[in-house]
C-alpha cells in the first residue's frame, strides 16, 4: 500500500496537492527573494519576459549589466516587455503622497524609462504605461513568476513575494498572467 493510502492526512500536509503547487517559495519582503533567484530566472528565460512593476526600479538597482543581459534576451528572440506607471499620473501622485518618501514614485519611473530608453532599439523590446497595477507587481519568465501583492502604505520591498511555477491551466500562475495580459492589452505605448 501506498502512504497517500495509509497515512492520507500525512501525506496531505506535507506534499502539495492544490492549487499551492504552483508555490516555489514565498518570501516576507520582496528584498528577502535572493539575487540569485532573479538572475537565474531572466537568465533562464527563452520566450518572454515581462517586467509589471509600478516602477520596476529596484530591478536597475540590484542587476548588474541588466540592459546588455536583457538586449541579449531580445536579440536572441526573447519578448522583453515592461509596464510602468505613468510618472505624471495622479494614480502616481497619490501613491507619491501615500509613501512620502524622497525618491518619489514619478522619479523611480523615470530611471526606468532612462534605461529602457537606452535600449528601446533592440528588437523585441517593448514598454507601456499602465496605472491599473499599482497595487500589485508580477514579474514573468517563461513558465515562472514572481509576485508581489503590495500592502497598503508599505513600499514594494516591504511587501511579501511569491515565486510561482506554472503547472496546469487556470492555476495560480494563469490567474496572474491574465492579469499581466490585459494591463498589456489596455496598456499605452511609451514609445510612438
Amino acid at each position: 500500500m501506498s502512504a497517500d493510502v495509509l497515512w492520507p492526512k500525512a501525506v496531505r500536509s506535507t506534499v502539495k496537492v492544490g492549487a499551492d503547487r504552483e508555490i516555489v517559495s514565498a518570501y516576507p519582503y520582496r528584498n528577502a527573494c535572493p539575487t540569485s533567484v532573479w538572475a537565474s530566472l531572466i537568465d533562464g528565460a527563452s520566450q518572454a519576459i515581462t517586467f509589471a512593476g509600478y516602477t520596476n526600479y529596484f530591478i536597475w538597482q540590484e542587476h548588474p549589466r541588466l540592459s546588455d543581459r536583457l538586449k541579449r534576451k531580445a536579440q536572441e528572440g526573447c519578448a522583453v516587455r515592461f509596464v510602468v506607471g505613468d510618472p505624471e499620473s495622479e494614480v502616481t501622485r497619490k501613491r507619491e503622497e501615500v509613501e512620502g518618501v524622497p525618491l518619489t514614485v514619478g522619479t523611480r519611473i523615470r530611471i526606468t524609462l532612462d534605461a529602457l530608453d537606452k535600449i528601446r532599439d533592440a528588437p523585441g523590446i517593448e514598454a507601456k504605461y499602465s496605472d491599473e497595477h499599482i497595487a500589485l507587481s508580477v514579474f514573468t519568465f517563461d513558465d515562472q513568476m514572481l509576485v508581489t501583492p503590495h500592502i497598503s502604505n508599505l513600499l514594494g520591498h516591504d511587501s511579501p513575494m511569491l515565486h510561482l511555477r506554472r503547472l496546469g491551466d487556470d492555476g495560480l500562475y494563469d490567474r496572474f498572467a491574465s492579469h499581466v495580459a490585459a494591463l498589456w492589452e489596455t496598456g499605452r505605448p511609451v514609445w510612438s
